[in-house]
């Protein structure tokens, strides 16, 4: 799997800093050892910075401290699950973790200042087609209120509310699911 994608909303500031005049393109891979540091970041900062309108600091701390800011960590995760990442200019600045077997997205974070610029969007397309290359009809995602909103404005479903604990604080979100079909390309 390789996909690239330039940055649809990139600013002449973007398109200077990559020193060639355009903008950055964003490639799409499994993760690789070496993306472990890069994952610990973007998974903290989108906690701590790209859920801020969503949760209150207590919550977003106590969600950010689940998984150590640590690259093994992150590594040792990659053995769990399948993991995609999103990458720009040799960084990982988004990932999903996908458990094949149950069918269900496990994470999904960008880094927050390129939220919104279809990074997870494009992790999602590739997660579904993954899914149903493995046989399944459907994919689930226990998604934070950060997501959920997006979600089911690109088709999925809402399956029902719940709370997950974190650190002794409560965290909204949304059990929800999508019906997959394929497409002749």
């Amino acid at each position: 799997m390789r996909h690239a994608d330039t940055a649809p909303h990139a600013t002449q500031a973007d398109r200077e800093s990559t020193g060639r005049g355009r903008t950055p393109r964003i490639f799409y891979r499994l993760a690789r050892g070496a993306d472990g540091a890069d994952q610990a970041e973007v998974f903290y900062h989108a906690v701590m910075q790209g859920a801020a309108a969503h949760y209150e600091r207590e919550a977003r701390e106590a969600w950010a401290a689940v998984l150590p800011r640590d690259a093994s960590a992150w590594v040792a995760r990659q053995a769990l699950y399948t993991t995609l990442v999103a990458c720009c200019e040799g960084r990982c600045v988004g990932f999903l973790e996908l458990d094949v077997a149950a069918g269900r997205v496990e994470s999904l974070y960008v880094w927050p200042s390129l939220a919104r610029r279809g990074i997870g969007t494009n992790l999602l397309i590739h997660a579904e087609r993954l899914m149903l290359e493995h046989g399944h009809g459907r994919i689930d995602i226990a998604a934070s209120l950060v997501l959920a909103d997006g979600l089911e404005r690109r088709g999925w479903q809402r399956v029902r509310e719940e709370w997950a604990e974190r650190g002794g604080q409560q965290l909204q979100r949304r059990i929800m699911q999508k019906s997959l079909a394929a497409v002749e390309t």
